[in-house]
């Protein structure tokens, strides 16, 4: 885990540049996240410091977009498609073999960081139904039976 002052200090150098312009909230949290892997609450306690914004409105901002997150997120991120086709072909028995395996329930990642589990509506990959990525590894007409296979293949 990194240290609050460590946090704090990492997070004065990336508001720098930004400090006094206008416009720079979003990419500051994007620059943060890509820092820490996810914003932690020490960070945006600086940032809403720093800038002189809300917590709030920092926290509405993060909260809002997909991209960002307030929770460590796993070095794999394990995507299964629920979208029609791969719904039809049986992708919530996928689902459930990932969070058996991994155990963990969606949206959640797994206590030694390995992996984060996220559902997603659709990963455009229909012909390969049912679909499950990890990281940008796209894993076509998966069973059950090959979750297992698959997961082992990322440390």
């Amino acid at each position: 885990m990194v240290k609050e002052a460590d946090v704090a200090e990492r997070t004065r150098k990336i508001i720098a540049p930004w400090k006094g312009s206008k416009g720079g909230i979003i990419p500051i949290l994007q620059e943060l996240q890509k820092e820490f892997g996810y914003l932690p609450k020490e960070a945006l306690d600086v940032m809403s410091r720093e800038l002189k914004v809300p917590k709030a409105e920092l926290y509405g901002i993060a909260t809002f977009y997909a991209q960002f997150h307030l929770t460590p997120r796993g070095r794999h991120v394990v995507r299964v498609c629920r979208g029609t086709a791969c719904h039809v072909r049986g992708s919530l028995k996928i689902l459930e073999r990932v969070k058996e395996i991994l155990g963990v329930d969606e949206n959640e990642t797994t206590k030694d960081l390995r992996f984060t589990l996220e559902p997603v509506a659709c990963l455009g990959a229909c012909g390969l139904a049912p679909v499950m990525m990890v990281d940008d590894e796209t894993h076509g007409r998966m069973t059950p039976d090959k979750v297992s296979a698959v997961l082992d293949r990322y440390q």
